[in-house]
């Protein structure tokens, strides 16, 4: 039987982390955080990073752990993250996954790989030469030839993963698409045990989203944009398309009031929860735990402490 782990799922700002640390003082367990943009250093902020307070004395993993400047795949996230779950279950703890980004969660469960190819390499470099000499419409058409699964997925202005499909082809002989399916079919890695947190209106969920912007901008988010930028992390690097970030940067430059960039990223913000919530919804294996107004932690962990002990967790 595949390894347990436990999975706290919500959109932003419903409370994971704190949720995270009371259940994974319960149960013998340690967090790895599940979120694309918490590994990134100098971005505790924006991020909503767990401060050393908020962990209370609870390891954390996958925090701080890449240099902004960098570029992690889901991939290099998920063989890292991979790797710090096996540690922890090889010390008889409870890995307790907390974050929103699903489809590096939903990756690590199922023990996916992904296609080879060297990003970034030769293939690549002439795809992307190919692109900028004659346009997306061309590469796309090749890909409709050799791997018409992925082509009718993918909108013309996904450039990304059309040059990833094509890399892949290129340098394997493989479509994606078979990859992907040899993949799927592969019994999952862990058996995931799920509580998702949310807002049972979701108006209470904007305004709390609001409130936790403000905060971010009050504690100094300027700031830490502004220092980033003052490193030389590239502007068009994964970590500043981060939400807060990205917004901030022309603030920073005098395109636009603080006022303003705040209220994009409340916007923003808002956006993203939804896609987390649509994406979370689709898995029917998920115990939802629905806040009122207020959320009421005492509450949310007796009721998710007796649903891990049901599901086998001691």
């Amino acid at each position: 039987m595949p390894p347990k782990v436990l999975c706290i799922v919500g959109p932003t700002a419903c409370g994971k982390t704190k949720m995270g640390v009371l259940l994974a003082k319960a149960f013998n367990g340690e967090v790895v955080s599940i979120d694309s943009m918490q590994i990134y250093r100098g971005m505790t902020i924006g991020t909503a990073a767990p401060t050393a307070e908020e962990t209370e004395g609870v390891p954390h993993h996958m925090v701080a752990v890449a240099d902004p400047g960098e570029d992690w795949s889901v991939a290099r996230f998920v063989e890292a993250a991979d790797r710090c779950v096996r540690d922890i279950l090889a010390r008889k703890k409870l890995p307790v996954l907390v974050g929103g980004t699903g489809l590096y969660l939903d990756a690590l469960i199922a023990g996916r790989t992904f296609a080879p190819g060297s990003s970034g390499g030769a293939v690549r470099r002439e795809l992307e030469r190919e692109l900028a000499a004659g346009g997306v419409e061309p590469l796309l058409a090749q890909l409709r030839q050799v791997d018409p699964v992925s082509a009718g997925k993918l909108h013309p202005a996904d450039t990304k993963r059309i040059l990833r499909a094509l890399e892949v082809y290129r340098e394997t002989g493989k479509t994606i698409s078979r990859h992907n399916a040899e993949t799927q079919a592969l019994p999952g890695k862990y058996d995931p045990v799920y509580i998702g947190l949310a807002f049972r209106d979701r108006e209470d969920m904007k305004a709390l989203i609001g409130q936790r912007v403000d905060r971010m901008m009050e504690e100094g988010l300027p700031e830490e944009v502004r220092t980033l930028r003052d490193a030389g992390v590239p502007r068009n690097s994964t970590a500043l398309q981060a939400i807060g970030y990205k917004e901030l940067l022309p603030a920073l430059e005098g395109e636009r009031t603080l006022e303003e960039a705040a209220e994009e990223i409340k916007l923003r913000s808002r956006q993203y929860a939804k896609r987390q919530l649509t994406w979370l919804r689709r898995n029917p294996a998920i115990h939802w735990i629905l806040w009122e107004k207020e959320r009421n932690f005492a509450s949310a962990f007796q009721i998710a402490t007796e649903i891990l002990t049901a599901e086998g967790l001691q």
